[in-house]
């Protein structure tokens, strides 16, 4: 899977089930609230640092979901997508990139069409049943609490850049 893993330039997320728990919940002022999880989103940083672009294809549209992605510096993001495979061959053209140097994270079956052409899959632990024995990958933590933050560990080992972006958390 190493080898694989080392080829990757560009992580594409989900994000309801993925970097959320997939749960939306509204206000009585009708607002809409998503809860991400920090671990995730330093686990996208340090990605970042080593080279590997992070990208967002959703199905829904959310202004949370760009203020999230903002924050973390993804220009990459591509919200009401109901077929996200448009938007995926759209990004691999835009990036100059192929099918193999790219890694997906999913957890529904919408996604199961980008799942079988990337280089890496992957999905969450608690995905829907029939995605699990089809992707390279199952996360052992749930979406929205640290799934993420797991393909980013495990992709910035691959690069060979692990020990270089975590010394200075242990140098102190």
């Amino acid at each position: 899977m190493d080898a694989r893993l080392s080829r990757i330039k560009l992580l594409l997320l989900d994000v309801d089930g993925v970097m959320t728990d997939g749960r939306i919940i509204y206000d009585n002022q009708g607002n809409e609230l998503k809860a991400f999880d920090v671990k995730d989103g330093h686990g996208l940083k340090m990605l970042q640092r080593a080279g590997i672009k992070v990208g967002i294809i959703t199905g829904r549209r959310s202004e949370l979901v760009a203020r999230r992605a903002a924050e973390l510096g993804i220009d990459i993001l591509r919200q009401g997508a109901l077929s996200k495979l448009d938007p995926y061959r759209e990004l691999l053209a835009e990036q100059g990139l192929a099918d193999e140097q790219v890694a997906y994270v999913g957890d529904d079956l919408v996604d199961l069409p980008i799942l079988r052409r990337v280089g890496f899959s992957a999905t969450v632990a608690d995905a829907v049943a029939e995605l699990l024995p089809l992707v390279d990958y199952v996360t052992r933590r749930p979406g929205g609490r640290g799934a993420v933050r797991e393909i980013c560990d495990l992709l910035i080992r691959a690069s060979g850049q692990w020990d270089e972006l975590t010394r200075r958390y242990f140098d102190t």
